[in-house]
């Protein structure tokens, strides 16, 4: 794998999982929203990622030649999407919004879940600028090699 394919790897990676702390900090940030536009509380969001499409690198036409050599392409965001599960509902007949029962639903958003998937999103963050920085450090001896 040549540097600028990891680079273009690991730059998916970091678009990717912004995306996905962009998300989550929405979810976090509308955690008390009991009435959108379309009507009943906030719908938390979640992202769901897919490999990108991998091309072969080299071709061989020769008969009993090896595979061609398969490039990792990295991770791209197949949608994003609304959580189906269904609101909590909570007692308060004082609010505004509750029913004639006295329920308001709020959106089902468990605070200690997003902020855990906030956690793994800033790791794997992390871990796509180390390495980033490691591909950036061999090409830099790589070209020290050469001038040797």
């Amino acid at each position: 794998m040549d540097v600028f394919q990891i680079l273009r790897t690991a730059g998916s990676a970091l678009t990717a999982q912004r995306l996905r702390m962009d998300v989550i900090s929405n979810n976090l940030a509308n955690i008390e929203t009991t009435s959108t536009p379309e009507g009943g509380p906030y719908r938390r969001a979640a992202v769901v990622f897919e490999p990108r499409p991998a091309t072969p690198s080299v071709t061989y036409d020769r008969p009993g030649a090896r595979p061609p050599r398969v490039k990792n392409a990295g991770v791209q965001v197949a949608a994003i999407v609304e959580d189906a599960r269904p609101p909590r509902r909570v007692y308060d007949p004082q609010h505004p919004q509750a029913d004639a029962d006295g329920f308001v639903e709020y959106p089902n958003i468990d605070l200690v879940v997003e902020l855990t998937n906030l956690l793994g999103a800033n790791r794997a963050y992390e871990a796509s600028v180390n390495v980033i920085e490691a591909a950036k450090t061999m090409a830099q001896r790589a070209l020290d090699i050469g001038r040797g």
